[in-house]
């Protein structure tokens, strides 16, 4: 595996290349990282994976400081696992060489609803470097994951939109086998908290169970939802149910009818915030 830190390295590597797939992460890297990796193995060749803690996603009041930054371990799993052939991991000042004044900003109807009400510029900062990293990259297919279900579908639009040449590939949600979605942040989680931290993926199960068994009031089931979580010791951001097609509110009468749905929630528990959802 190649291991590059500028972006003149990275196009040195992949110039006439036709087939590049790509998978970007922040790092601290985990078997769901490593489940892209091997998706985008599948569809092309090369692989290229980035490392980068992109400040621009973060909120004031975030963990952007304390983000874990693991490079040499991640570099080490990548080598084992063999399906990376260039690793890139710039630094701010090669990826951010002058301050970003050009942004890209979603659509407020996606971008500032769920994720986007409760990180406010979140999805901005999202889409700006992953359209700086497709620059950099200029994969034929890059790979996301479903746990982070509205960022993949913002991700989607961009490239839709702009007319990116890229086809932007889903991998499922990888779990612990007690049902805890793998995410880096799931190293802040304190003993007793991870042992609690399941329970946001049963509640999830739990609201499907009811939407299949006839429950058609969606606001209902997101109260009763949202009162179990607070009342084992979550603070709730949200728990909705939403429409998959534009992750909208359905009516009523959508839900009976069958209207494809994805129930999605965050909420901390403790000092760290977990997201997770289920297409219903």
């Amino acid at each position: 595996m190649k291991v590059v830190h500028t972006i003149e390295e990275l196009r040195d590597q992949l110039r006439g290349q036709l087939r590049v797939s790509f998978v970007p992460t922040m790092g601290n890297l985990h078997e769901g990282h490593l489940a892209l990796m091997k998706l985008a193995r599948q569809h092309g060749d090369p692989v290229v994976a980035s490392i980068f803690v992109n400040r621009l996603q973060f909120g004031p009041n975030e963990d952007f400081e304390k983000y874990p930054r693991t490079l040499q371990d991640d570099i080490a799993k990548l080598e084992r696992d063999r399906n990376v052939y260039v690793l890139f991991a710039p630094d701010e000042r090669e990826l951010y060489p002058e301050p970003q004044s050009y942004r890209v900003q979603p659509p407020q109807e996606l971008g500032d609803i769920l994720e986007g009400e409760h990180r406010p510029g979140f999805f901005g900062g999202v889409s700006t470097v992953v359209l700086k990293l497709f620059s950099c990259v200029q994969p034929r297919v890059a790979v996301f994951g479903k746990k982070d279900y509205q960022q993949l579908m913002v991700i989607r639009n961009m490239c839709r939109q702009f007319q990116l040449p890229v086809e932007i590939l889903a991998h499922e949600t990888v779990r612990a086998q007690d049902g805890l979605a793998l995410s880096s942040r799931n190293v802040y989680l304190q003993e007793a908290e991870r042992q609690e931290a399941p329970q946001l993926f049963a509640l999830l199960q739990s609201m499907q169970a009811k939407l299949h068994a006839g429950l058609h009031d969606i606001q209902q089931l997101e109260r009763e939802a949202a009162s179990m979580l607070t009342a084992r010791g979550w603070q709730v951001d949200y728990i909705a149910v939403r429409r998959r097609r534009d992750l909208h509110k359905p009516t009523i009468e959508q839900v009976a009818a069958g209207e494809p749905l994805v129930a999605l929630a965050a909420a901390k528990l403790g000092a760290t915030r977990l997201i997770d959802n289920l297409e219903l």
